[in-house]
């Protein structure tokens, strides 16, 4: 990893957050953020997240951002397309959160040799309670801005994630990773950021199954 240019696979949350900076430390360049958003570019996928609160995040970290808007239908194809135009600029590798799901890994590693990159995940097969625990205590700061009803109660939705509530998770058997899509988080704050997001609470959206903090500029 040292010295090589990397391009980050960027979600805004936790695991994306913990995987930059463990390629960070060891001797990993970043390039450039990527986010995927939906196809008319009003949030994130997955996670929901404006695109200026994702600017504002950009601009914390001193990073440009590489945004590719689309379906989960041609997801794929705009991926690859945005990993190429990295590879282009010099990006030697793709860095990514996830942490032992075989399926996404598999993925990744071929969307990246379509790109002629290097599919890289600093956090595989690391235990998930330690994950988390070691993102908070190097001092980053994030919020649950996104809960799945069906699989966790609302009361996490907004909640600071820090020890106390991944002790809470535990006791209550939950996967602090959200690794089943439980829960989705946003970085505000922490030692890549050159200072915390302005941020104020917005509205609280149901989409279906799905509870969503919207998290706006303050």
């Amino acid at each position: 990893m040292q010295g090589a240019l990397l391009l980050a696979s960027w979600s805004g949350g936790k695991d994306s957050c913990l995987a930059l900076w463990r390629a960070v430390q060891t001797g990993g360049r970043p390039q450039a953020l990527l986010t995927m958003l939906d196809e008319d570019g009003a949030r994130s996928r997955s996670h929901g997240v404006r695109p200026e609160v994702l600017a504002l995040q950009a601009r914390a970290l001193g990073l440009p951002q590489r945004l590719g808007r689309a379906s989960w239908d041609d997801y794929r194809r705009v991926f690859v397309e945005q990993l190429r135009l990295a590879a282009a600029e010099g990006a030697q590798a793709a860095v990514f959160g996830d942490i032992d799901l075989d399926a996404h890994r598999e993925w990744e590693e071929q969307v990246c040799a379509e790109a002629g990159l290097r599919a890289v995940l600093p956090l595989w097969q690391q235990s998930r309670a330690g994950l988390v625990r070691e993102f908070v205590d190097a001092g980053f700061v994030a919020r649950i801005v996104m809960v799945n009803a069906a699989l966790v109660a609302d009361k996490w939705l907004g909640r600071v994630f820090d020890r106390g509530l991944i002790d809470e998770m535990l006791a209550e058997g939950i996967d602090p990773c959200g690794e089943a899509g439980e829960f989705h988080t946003l970085v505000v704050d922490g030692p890549l950021f050159v200072h915390p997001l302005a941020l104020r609470d917005g509205a609280v959206a149901r989409i279906g199954d799905y509870r969503a903090l919207d998290l706006l500029p303050a």
